[in-house]
């Protein structure tokens, strides 16, 4: 089996292959403070869950956006899978993602993974969202080559933000409201929250669709994917396992 695991800033995925099947898939909280024993403990927990053992698994590969985390996730590769880890960014992009980005050593991890996983699944040209603690747009154009994007807060920072500076405002859960038209501060906020990020996104798709001149798929992925792409009028597919797919592609193409 091949362990694949996403480290994001808030998040990270884990996901189980088995014949080139995503089997099983886990979301825990990133903690920089965790050790490689306790990483191991808790992975194994969730293998337990499922009837999975630690020694079930062949090969690892990691991509990650946090990098102080990666010492102690290395080490629990080694000291408990006894396999040495592929870390997305240790072999030339170009191996597995054609660029025409000028600067490709810019790009996080999540970005180039998502990528390879939509070109396989999807073809091309393409724009991929990733909700994250911030959101990622990317643009792939028809002969498969990355050409950039744009990035905006995520919308929790957004909501963290009103909260922190606004003194009689009360943080919000981010949801969507039946109506625009709040009748209480909690639904106000909710609603703006909601349908101008909402706005947002499909504002920031049109703009890449107008200045690419194609007509591009729109692929969403990330914690809040499903939530936001509901309401949007230009996604056209989201896709929760899309990093964990673009990592087992890169695996396959690098091994």
């Amino acid at each position: 089996m091949l362990l694949v695991l996403d480290v994001g800033n808030t998040n990270t995925v884990l996901g189980l292959f088995e014949d080139d099947q995503l089997i099983h898939k886990w979301r825990i909280q990133t903690d920089r403070e965790k050790t490689e024993d306790e990483y191991a403990m808790l992975i194994r927990s969730l293998f337990k869950y499922q009837g999975v053992k630690l020694n079930d698994v062949n090969d690892i590969i990691i991509s990650s956006v946090v990098p102080p985390i990666m010492y102690a996730l290395e080490n629990m590769a080694r000291r408990y899978f006894h396999v040495e880890p592929i870390i997305v960014g240790q072999y030339p992009i170009e191996k597995y993602l054609k660029m025409t980005y000028p600067n490709p050593k810019e790009l996080g991890a999540d970005r180039i993974v998502n990528a390879v996983g939509a070109i396989k699944e999807y073809g091309t040209p393409l724009i991929i969202i990733d909700f994250g603690t911030a959101t990622t747009f990317c643009y792939i154009d028809e002969t498969a080559s990355y050409v950039g994007g744009a990035i905006v807060p995520g919308i929790k920072i957004s909501v963290d933000a009103l909260y922190d500076r606004a003194a009689k405002l009360p943080r919000v859960e981010i949801e969507q409201t039946e109506k625009v038209i709040g009748t209480s501060t909690i639904e106000a906020i909710q609603s703006g929250v909601y349908y101008g990020y909402v706005g947002q996104v499909d504002s920031v798709i049109r703009k890449i669709k107008a200045e690419c001149k194609q007509n591009p798929k729109v692929i969403a992925t990330g914690g809040l994917a499903e939530l936001i792409g509901q309401q949007s009028n230009e996604i056209d597919v989201i896709d929760m396992s899309l990093t964990l797919k673009g990592l087992a592609e890169i695996y396959k193409i690098v091994k």
